[in-house]
């Protein structure tokens, strides 16, 4: 596995009284064995948001660790300047993108760009997105996705958010961030406990545990208004929320007739019906992909193993064999893989298996791994863990070759969720 040694250290203020600025810090630590080398050249136009644009499309790109930056020489040309593709090709670069920046008569920027195969010699096609000057980097980041999608065939993902919990100074925060963990602003602020963060379909929601009645329950939260709603109260716990792939489910965990049973509920709290009928704890539940089943940890065989059953209940069958510690199952969005944490000579590492052939990959070298959440183009696995006693993030690719690690100096990072594509 290539490594890479350099350091990308992104800022991002935390928006609480009282709490002073903090540096998110992603390391990159791995790289796919065979890197793209494509060249970004400086958009001309104005400056400042030149500067903007083409730095976060160089950020995305490089630390999607599936390119290879080739050096521009602060070269500077529009989307429509001729292209002498042999030189660039001689430069090692396989794909070259240019574009400009100017402003429109409503006083927004317009960042257009054309992406170029070198090596073949033609155009790739291009796009023209019009944004606001503080939205200049959610331009670069549809750009890089562009540039992502059509050398890889893969859709990106550097349009979408992230959501996370921050412990600092006995408050806790739930932040929600973009995928490379700029522009970090906070949902919910709490001296209790808030866990299991996970995004709405739409990505318009947040579903999570808050303990501010000191005990777990379950709400959702508007992220464009703020309005939260309580979904799960019961007597006892109410914990693990999961969204139903259409948005209008949630799968639950309660323990309001005893052991922790999965149930699904509507959006708005009503419609509760039980999914599972055991006398262990069930609990962890995730929707397939196609939302017919449920992947839930259960240690009704005697350990902690994944389960699936149906959406509205049924038989439940094992899914996991190997070893006697399997948890947190979380199905990847294209329904190929199945990420869990799973426990291998008593460290908590992440794992994936293959649903076709069944076959398992442990993709970490860490400890004391938790949370998995898949980036919706099922590439990545955003995780928790620990290191030096502080929660980090992890982000490490299905394959396992590319690992990034991000870390909050402010204090411990947990309960990480990606969220699904820019609606």
């Amino acid at each position: 596995m290539s490594r890479i040694s350099r350091r990308i250290f992104l800022a991002f203020a935390l928006l609480v009284t009282g709490l002073a600025q903090a540096q998110l810090s992603i390391e990159i630590t791995g790289a796919g064995a065979n890197r793209i080398p494509v060249a970004i050249v400086d958009f001309p136009g104005d400056p400042v948001a030149s500067r903007v644009i083409t730095a976060t499309v160089r950020s995305d790109l490089e630390r999607s660790g599936l390119f290879r930056l080739v050096d521009h020489n602060s070269l500077a040309f529009d989307e429509n300047a001729p292209i002498n593709h042999a030189d660039w090709k001689s430069k090692g670069a396989d794909a070259l993108a240019a574009g400009s920046i100017a402003r429109s008569a409503d006083g927004r920027m317009e960042a257009r760009f054309r992406l170029y195969d070198s090596q073949k010699g033609v155009s790739l096609g291009g796009a023209a997105y019009v944004t606001s000057n503080t939205q200049l980097r959610a331009a670069g980041h549809r750009i890089a996705d562009y540039i992502y999608e059509k050398l890889t065939g893969e859709k990106g993902v550097f349009s979408t958010r992230i959501a996370y919990v921050v412990k600092s100074r006995g408050q806790f925060l739930l932040q929600i961030a973009d995928s490379d963990g700029q522009n970090a602003a906070t949902a919910l602020t709490s001296s209790e406990p808030i866990i299991s963060p996970v995004w709405s379909p739409d990505g318009g929601k947040l579903a999570y545990v808050s303990f501010e009645k000191k005990k777990p329950v379950i709400y959702v939260h508007s992220l464009s208004s703020g309005q939260r709603i309580i979904v799960a109260n019961f007597k006892g716990s109410n914990s693990a929320p999961a969204w139903s792939p259409d948005g209008r489910k949630l799968a639950v965990v309660l323990s309001k007739d005893g052991n922790s049973q999965i149930y699904t509920v509507n959006a708005d709290g009503s419609g509760l019906q039980r999914v599972t009928q055991s006398s262990g704890i069930d609990t962890e539940p995730r929707y397939s992909a196609d939302g017919g089943s449920i992947f839930f940890t259960s240690d009704r065989g005697g350990s902690p193993q994944v389960y699936q059953v149906g959406a509205n209940g049924g038989d439940s069958r094992r899914v996991t064999f190997e070893g006697s510690y399997n948890v947190s199952p979380r199905p990847s969005p294209d329904g190929k893989s199945l990420a869990f944490i799973t426990r291998r000579e008593g460290r908590f590492q992440l794992a994936a298996m293959d649903l076709a052939s069944r076959q398992v990959q442990v993709l970490s070298d860490s400890n004391k791994d938790e949370s998995p959440s898949f980036a919706p183009n099922s590439r990545m696995i955003l995780i928790a863990t620990e290191i030096g006693g502080r929660g980090v993030l992890s982000a490490v690719s299905s394959d396992g070759r590319i690992k990034q690690r991000l870390t909050v100096a402010a204090g411990d990072v947990r309960e990480p969720a990606w969220g699904p594509y820019y609606q």
